[in-house]
């Protein structure tokens, strides 16, 4: 190994040291001209002119050539000639220093061999002797004879997994086998019309071919032992190919003939593979939440985009602004709900009930809207199966249970007499007596929803025969019939009380003469508080 000559060390990298203030870093001349020819001259210094140790005496030759005294009895002696200069690359070219480093080899190997070497070194022919079967006339005896099996690939285990049906052909001519995809409508699958393009397929194969990579190359007679043939396809057994195991579970007529000729199998009935279908799952709504309606909320379980349920449209135009009014008290076992008195307006239009309390002075409970237009369940409905309240089921003496609370029906308007009357094979005997109790007793708690008014209020008396005084005389009034009509279209909330200054645009619009003492009379009783008017009072004094 060459060393460091300065410092006794390889001549390695990290056992150099650079002199920094060193300058110079030319290469002396080692080659000259003498007499015209070119000659090898000894360098004398080695890069940047350092002294170089090979060609210069070390310090200890110089001593002792200063101590050596010349011998001249044969004169001065001559010197041999210094070795030649051989440069380190030289003196080491093709050379390498293992074993002296304590590095040790491995013997020797054999080469590896070449496969197309030694196949070049085989006979460049192989005799094989030709076996009897005569594949010409198997091609011109089953030519265009096909036996055709109907199989199905069971995959349910797997995830995903699903049974599909096949059609597998086997070629009697060449024996080979075509495996197509049976499609149905509206599948969900692209029409790839073949799972197997047609082939011959190995049944049993060589040891040695268990990794033989089919996908690249194709299988010769010398990785199979054993082929499929149309003895291997037999109706009511399954059948691997290419990893996936079929069940044949029927055939065609012409391989029945085949099989019967052929193998004496006359026995290939169809085998029944139809799957019977689960029964379907029931599907439950979740409980109801008691916010909005049950149509509403069910829409959520049964779209993605929830739509609003359709309404009857010609029940709705039909029945327009058609409103049937009862007073009902609420049944509590607390005092201060003894002589509560509740209003119901049931709009024949949309089935939804409203209920209004009318607010009486020094009561200690503020009156106003105690139920919005909503539809109300009975309580012996289900979430599946909800049945509402409807118009047959509203009679004086009926309960109506809302939301948990119990009232009870007391009396009823003109208007719903009239069209209980009207409707009355709809109604219950029950329903009907009330009715005609109500119209033979007039003074009876009927009259409670027709007077309802606050303390300081006149009496029934007074306020009856004012209103038929006003009915004597306006009884022929052009507008008479579109009062009760006029005045519920402002009243949404089926109160039956107007703001003042909407009664008198009413009242201006119908040509109603509001001017007259009577009317001034019957506005002034009918007034509740500074804004409110019941215009139940006025229809009644127009109507028939």
């Amino acid at each position: 190994m060459v060393s460091n000559p300065v410092h006794g060390l390889p001549f390695l990298p990290g056992t150099s040291f650079k002199d920094s203030t060193k300058t110079a870093f030319h290469r002396s001349q080692t080659l000259g001209y003498r007499n015209g020819y070119a000659v090898v001259r000894r360098p004398t210094v080695g890069i940047g002119g350092e002294r170089l140790q090979v060609n210069q005496l070390s310090q200890a030759e110089l001593d002792e050539l200063a101590s050596k005294a010349p011998i001249l009895t044969y004169g001065q002696p001559k010197q041999a000639p210094p070795a030649q200069f051989i440069p380190a690359h030289v003196a080491f070219d093709k050379k390498v220093f293992l074993e002296s480093q304590g590095i040790e080899l491995n013997p020797p190997e054999k080469m590896a061999l070449d496969p197309y070497t030694e196949l070049r070194k085989q006979p460049l022919r192989k005799y094989v002797t030709p076996s009897d079967f005569d594949q010409l006339k198997q091609f011109l005896t089953f030519d265009k004879q096909v036996l055709r099996f109907y199989a199905i690939w069971d995959d349910t285990d797997s995830m995903f997994g699903e049974c599909r049906t096949y059609i597998i052909h086997y070629y009697l001519m060449d024996d080979t086998v075509e495996i197509r995809e049976v499609h149905e409508r509206n599948d969900g699958r692209d029409p790839f019309p073949l799972l197997m393009n047609r082939q011959r397929m190995p049944k049993v194969l060589v040891e040695n071919a268990k990794n033989f990579p089919q996908c690249v190359l194709e299988i010769s007679d010398q990785e199979v032992l054993e082929w499929y043939t149309a003895k291997d396809f037999i109706v009511g057994k399954p059948l691997t190919i290419l990893g996936r195991t079929f069940f044949i579970y029927d055939c065609d007529p012409f391989t029945r003939q085949y099989y019967k000729e052929k193998f004496g199998i006359s026995d290939l009935p169809r085998i029944d593979v139809s799957k019977k279908e689960p029964p379907p799952v029931k599907l439950e709504l979740p409980p109801y939440n008691g916010y909005g309606l049950i149509e509403d909320s069910a829409q959520n379980c049964f779209v993605l985009i929830p739509k609003a349920p359709k309404k009857d449209v010609i029940k709705m135009l039909v029945n327009d602004n058609k409103v049937l009014r009862y007073l009902a008290a609420l049944e509590s076992p607390i005092p201060e709900d003894k002589g509560r008195r509740f209003v119901f307006s049931y709009f024949l239009a949309s089935d939804m009930i409203s209920i209004f309390e009318p607010p009486v002075r020094n009561s200690g409970i503020i009156g106003g809207k105690y139920l919005g237009r909503t539809k109300v369940l009975k309580p012996s409905s289900t979430t599946e199966n909800p049945i509402y309240y409807g118009p047959t089921d509203f009679y004086i003496g009926a309960v109506i249970e809302v939301f948990g609370h119990r009232f009870v029906i007391l009396d009823t308007d003109d208007y719903v007499l009239k069209y209980m009357e009207s409707n009355a094979a709809q109604y219950s005997p029950e329903a009907l007596l009330s009715v005609q109790n109500r119209v033979q007793k007039p003074e009876a708690p009927a009259t409670e929803l027709e007077n309802k008014q606050t303390p300081e209020d006149p009496s029934v008396q007074e306020l009856e025969a004012l209103i038929d005084t006003i009915h004597k005389q306006l009884k022929d009034h052009p507008c008479k019939d579109n009062i009760r009509e006029a005045f519920q279209i402002y009243d949404k909330e089926a109160s039956g009380y107007v703001d003042k200054e909407m009664f008198f645009k009413i009242c201006d619009s119908l040509n109603l003469p509001v001017d007259d003492s009577l009317i001034k009379e019957l506005i002034r009783l009918c007034s509740h508080g500074e804004d409110k008017i019941n215009y139940y009072h006025l229809v009644r004094a127009f109507s028939d």
